[in-house]
């Protein structure tokens, strides 16, 4: 019987060792915004503090969305590119396009379902913002002709700016498609988008390692302000996430 190696071992251990870091921020976050929520009653103190600490949380959500655009584009034009056969490559874009719009179907009806049954943030006393106000959605565009011709970019570089996955996506399987038709004389591209692909990963791999710093920063904050009796309110919304 094979054994794993050492070097298989690592992967595993490092994600165990992750997730104890995670769990040890919030708990340490939990603690930090107590006090500062119970020992800064009536000061300015709360406030500033989540106004500082918050950027640790900020700072991790922007370096996610810094990768997204490339990890996404690379893996998609190679995994598409090394198939080579034209038939191979629609009948897997024909498979992926059904499973993509059922799944969607799926969860968006069980999200519709379990808000209503669950109700999740009534009851919750946290200051909402007015009716009026601007969220930054374009509302009036939610109908089937602007989404189909949101789909397909008018720029790469605008859609990869913007992080709409979507148009990154269309773009991809075109290109891919492309790379594909080209036979060898891509096949030095492909490499090196594969080696971008890997090169991605590595900073996705790095970046999680922030992660134990964003849980502490977002749970201390949200505590600092509201304060403990929130993770009561949290802890319903997980449940009813997980159920």
């Amino acid at each position: 019987m094979n054994t794993p190696s050492k070097k298989d071992l690592i992967p595993h251990m490092n994600s165990k060792k992750l997730t104890s870091f995670i769990l040890a921020a919030m708990v340490l976050g939990i603690v930090c915004g107590y006090f500062v929520h119970s020992y800064g009653v009536g000061t300015a103190f709360p406030a500033q503090y989540v106004n500082y600490v918050s950027i640790l949380t900020d700072v991790f959500l922007r370096l996610i969305k810094m990768i997204i655009a490339p990890l996404v584009f690379s893996t998609l034009v190679v995994g598409i590119a090394k198939m080579g056969d034209a038939s191979t490559i629609g009948r897997v874009g024909l498979k992926t396009f059904a499973w993509f719009i059922s799944m969607s179907l799926v969860s968006l009806l069980l999200g519709l379902v379990m808000v209503n049954l669950l109700q999740p943030g009534v009851g919750v006393d946290l200051v909402l913002p007015e009716i009026a106000a601007s969220t930054g959605l374009n509302k009036s565009g939610l109908n089937l002709p602007e989404f189909v011709r949101h789909i397909f970019p008018t720029s790469i570089f605008d859609a990869m700016a913007k992080n709409e996955i979507l148009q990154i996506v269309v773009f991809a399987v075109f290109f891919g498609i492309g790379a594909a038709g080209m036979g060898s004389r891509a096949d030095e591209f492909i490499r090196n988008l594969e080696m971008l692909s890997h090169i991605m990963l590595k900073i996705t791999t790095a970046v999680m390692k922030m992660a134990p710093v964003a849980v502490f920063s977002a749970v201390s904050c949200v505590i600092a302000e509201n304060g403990i009796a929130i993770l009561m309110t949290y802890g319903k919304f997980m449940l009813s996430f997980y159920a």
